[in-house]
């Protein structure tokens, strides 16, 4: 069964009842995702776009650091935005601030920036829905050595871990504000948080552990 089903039942009360007792959103249905994509217009947008169906199967094993899931967390009437970032196999979250708004330009010149600052073996794949902001994938893909992918439209379970980061940011930066009025320190300590926050799926260690356990093997000696 798959995640989608899994939601599809809780949301129409097979499973549990649907409320903030059930849900840690609230939602009462299933609200569909991708910004309103369909397949065919993100096509039709760029035919060199690489499907997530030929992304290599070494990403969904999470064995091997520097593959990346983002997407923009949107503000009060879509004026504002900041771009999310996590990485698959450590869960380490990375905000990054779009002060001059999130069309296609700003947001690759702002991500080819945040990635500039991490070390190549931590800039391998890059995992993202098919919203008009990544039109400049290739130039983003040549300046930081990335191998960008798409999720299929209205399929967020593709993104889980972007998505449930996603959904843990709402507590700090909720629903209806102007992302704008963030500091880039401000980010970086929500970040820092959500970081040192001990993970389930971690074995009960936290990003920030798992991140310095990778800079120790890799380091050479």
């Amino acid at each position: 069964m798959c995640p989608e089903t899994i939601y599809e039942a809780v949301y129409r009360g097979l499973i549990v009842p649907a409320g903030r007792a059930n849900l840690r959103t609230g939602r009462t249905y299933r609200r569909r995702r991708g910004r309103g994509r369909s397949r065919e217009g993100a096509l039709k947008q760029s035919t060199t776009m690489k499907s997530i169906h030929q992304r290599p199967a070494s990403v969904a094993s999470r064995r091997q650091a520097g593959h990346w899931e983002g997407d923009l967390l949107v503000g009060a009437g879509q004026r504002s935005a900041i771009a999310t970032l996590v990485e698959r196999k450590t869960r380490l979250t990375l905000l990054v601030s779009l002060p001059d708004g999130h069309s296609a330009q700003a947001v690759g010149d702002a991500l080819i920036g945040a990635f500039a600052r991490l070390p190549v073996k931590l800039r391998r794949t890059l995992t993202w829905d098919q919203g008009n902001e990544m039109f400049h994938h290739e130039r983003i893909e040549q300046q930081t050595g990335l191998e960008i992918y798409f999720a299929d439209p209205h399929s967020p379970w593709q993104r889980g871990s972007n998505e449930n980061t996603n959904g843990l940011l709402r507590q700090y930066l909720p629903k209806g504000t102007d992302l704008r009025v963030w500091t880039n320190q401000q980010l970086d300590q929500i970040a820092a948080e959500l970081n040192a926050r001990p993970r389930q799926c971690l074995n009960d260690s936290s990003p920030h552990q798992m991140m310095r356990r990778w800079e120790r093997r890799t380091t050479p000696r």
